[in-house]
């Protein structure tokens, strides 16, 4: 049998902080036998707050996103 690597989970930490933190936003490729799609999870305080993102989805709501982070204030 051959196997392969696979990274399927990754966490944005702010510098310095614990895995645990507050701040923490993870990444992570899951697959519920539909296809594989995203699941960004933050806020382990109150439970996982998490959003699921699919393929053909993503460069919509990256778009979207990017749009949204242009209006808000103090990113001059």
């Amino acid at each position: 049998m051959k196997y392969e690597q696979r990274v399927t989970k990754m966490a944005l930490v702010p510098k310095g902080n614990a895995l645990f933190d507050l701040c923490v936003t993870e990444v992570e490729i899951v697959d519920e036998a539909a296809g594989e799609f995203l699941e960004v999870t933050q806020r382990p305080d109150v439970g996982p707050q998490k959003i699921s993102i699919d393929r053909e989805e993503w460069p919509h709501l990256r778009e979207l996103i990017d749009k949204m982070i242009g209006m808000t204030k103090g990113g001059d």
